[in-house]
């Protein structure tokens, strides 16, 4: 009895299957029939963008490719994707970018990228910008549209000056985490560099042992991504003077404790 409730429940799950299989159509994951019928940039299945906006790009694209050379393109899909025709039919190339947008995934853009623009932004530039400008907290801020011309505007932007080891532009959430790690970083020095002996002003010992970790906290964490992607000087400015603040207050009050358990072993 049990064998044939088995053998059932395997059939119905294999028509179940099958069922889900001819509902959705093969061709939905690889059919050249989505591609229109005049040369385009932008193919917008999804439509992600309004009709000006993908005008306008296209416009842009266009312009660009003609100037510059390289050839982007922009590709936006949900359930529909014309697949592995988009490469033939756009002839990308080693000077070509595709940019995918497609939320399914959890991040909306992808990055398909031709090996010549790797001499210019290497592949750290590219999961950086992925993730900038296709995490979920950006598309809600700035609409899936939004997200797809800022990084446009990104890649624009650092092939007319040569190239980009780091995406351009310091979001608030990355200033705040630089900020948190010079303020670290001051913390930890202030308290190494209180006098551990009477007469002192500062513990250079133990100041310059504990470097390797306030330095990295402040300089690489702290300064580095602030000054390579902004030219701005009020967020160098804040980093440095919350670095300095703390390390002062870190400082003072080191003093004081290790003062009060003088005086009081003294007493």
């Amino acid at each position: 009895m049990k064998s044939n409730n088995t053998i059932r429940a395997f059939h119905g799950l294999i028509t179940l299957l099958i069922c889900l299989v001819l509902s959705q159509p093969l061709l939905a994951y690889d059919n050249p029939d989505l591609l229109p019928s005049e040369a385009t940039p932008v193919i917008d299945l999804a439509k992600t963008l309004s009709n000006n906006q993908k005008e306008i790009l296209e416009a842009s694209l266009k312009e660009y490719e003609e100037t510059t050379g390289w050839k982007i393109r922009v590709l936006s899909q949900y359930d529909r994707t014309p697949g592995l025709a988009i490469r033939k039919f756009w002839d990308l190339d080693e000077r070509s970018l595709l940019l995918v947008a497609d939320p399914r995934g959890g991040n909306l853009l992808n990055f398909n990228v031709g090996d010549a623009l790797y001499a210019f932004m290497p592949r750290t530039f590219w999961v950086e910008l992925q993730t900038r400008y296709g995490n979920q907290y950006y598309v809600k801020d700035h609409g899936e549209d939004g997200a797809i011309i800022d990084a446009i505007s990104s890649i624009e932007y650092c092939l007319d000056r040569g190239g980009c080891q780091v995406v351009p532009g310091l979001p608030r959430e990355q200033w705040i985490f630089t900020l948190s790690t010079s303020i670290l970083g001051g913390l930890i020095a202030g308290f190494a560099a209180f006098p551990r002996k009477r007469g002192d002003l500062i513990a250079w010992p133990w100041l310059l042992l504990i470097s390797p970790l306030w330095v990295m906290l402040f300089v690489i964490f702290g300064i580095a991504p602030v000054i390579t992607r902004t030219s701005e000087i009020l967020p160098l400015l804040r980093n440095c003077l919350g670095f300095l603040g703390s390390l002062i207050t870190a400082y003072l009050i080191a003093q004081m404790t290790v003062g009060r358990d003088v005086g009081t072993k003294s007493n």
